[in-house]
């Protein structure tokens, strides 16, 4: 037995299995491109409470009551937890408080139980979040509209085996339900901090099978916007193709979202059909990141975190804004 499928066998790497497969054809529709138009302030900011008064960002957005749910980070300069805000129009939201926080004397251990993917099925909310030192991937129920919460007592995606992509770190979950089955985009880090982005499936968002051939978009070129790592992707489909906003970080630690464009979710490449998305305010000015997507007849709803100071993690006076991500006919 080799020593990586031995420390599968003892629990130590927290792997899941590895599978070749591929997603269901995306809807068909007309060849397109994006057209960006961003809201210049932030719709959901800092406190007054002190659990979100540092850094408030990596907002997840559903329907839900005829309404809208986010489940957002906060942060009060220790300790990440995710909270809850409602909306009728994406615009104007209304804090409900902190729901999750880290457990101490469990594997999420005392930094972080954010960064989450949330997702209504079968009448549950399903929110698969970041927590532990190093990252790995959980998940949380409710019954109840958000109100009460239940955790899997373990975490549904760890590590992957000795030497892979994703070896030392797996977070930044993004989960979508297509032909029934559930695939959860996120972010891998090997034992040189390298960070991409891969997929795996699942028939009930607890057991995962990871593709064989991840991570699924690499690393993008030296002086890119996105030379430094990838994290962070929002996956939706539409006019034939899955598309996928994701965060790049430069040298700098400067964040920016991206798109990327795939005929079967598995295999990605950089998109020119959209720009780069850069801060253009005082408030975003060094970080746009963590992108939530809703898609729409004519394109997508689009909440994002931002920030003044560019720094990888925290303490950047993160806020969320909202754009729309219009889609109009590509040029012939």
């Amino acid at each position: 037995m080799t020593r990586a499928v031995l420390l599968c066998a003892l629990g130590l790497a927290g792997c899941a299995p590895y599978a070749d497969f591929r997603l269901p054809p995306p809807p068909p529709g007309p060849d397109i491109r994006f057209r960006w138009q961003v809201r210049p302030e932030p719709v959901l900011d800092r406190g007054p409470d002190a659990w979100d008064s540092v850094d408030l960002l990596n907002p997840s957005v559903i329907r839900m009551g005829g309404g809208l749910l986010n489940l957002y980070s906060g942060f009060d300069g220790k300790t990440w937890r995710t909270g809850v805000a409602a909306s009728s129009d994406g615009v104007q939201w209304r804090k409900t408080g902190a729901i999750l926080s880290p457990r101490p004397d469990s594997w999420e251990g005392q930094y972080i139980a954010a960064n989450g993917s949330a997702l209504v099925r079968g009448g549950q909310i399903l929110y698969w979040y970041q927590a532990g030192d190093p990252p790995r991937i959980g998940l949380a129920t409710s019954s109840d509209q958000g109100a009460h919460w239940t955790r899997e007592p373990s975490p549904v995606l760890g590590f992957g085996p000795l030497h892979s992509w994703d070896e030392r770190a797996s977070g930044d979950p993004y989960v979508i339900e297509t032909g029934g089955v559930l695939y959860l985009f996120y972010t891998g880090m090997d034992r040189a901090r390298r960070q991409r982005l891969g997929v795996a499936r699942s028939a009930d968002g607890v057991h995962w099978t990871r593709l064989r051939s991840n991570p699924v978009l690499e690393i993008g070129p030296d002086g890119g916007f996105d030379e430094n790592g990838l994290g962070e992707p929002a996956v939706w489909a539409s006019n034939g193709h899955y598309w996928m906003l994701y965060t790049g970080r430069d040298r700098a630690e400067n964040r920016r979202i991206g798109l990327a464009e795939s005929s079967d979710g598995l295999t990605w490449t950089r998109s020119t059909r959209a720009e780069v998305l850069s801060g253009a305010q005082p408030w975003n000015s060094r970080v746009v990141c963590d992108p939530t997507v809703l898609a729409t007849p004519d394109g997508a709803h689009v909440w994002f975190g931002g920030g003044d100071t560019p720094r990888p993690d925290e303490r950047i006076h993160g806020a969320v804004g909202y754009a729309v991500l219009q889609s109009i006919p590509a040029a012939r």
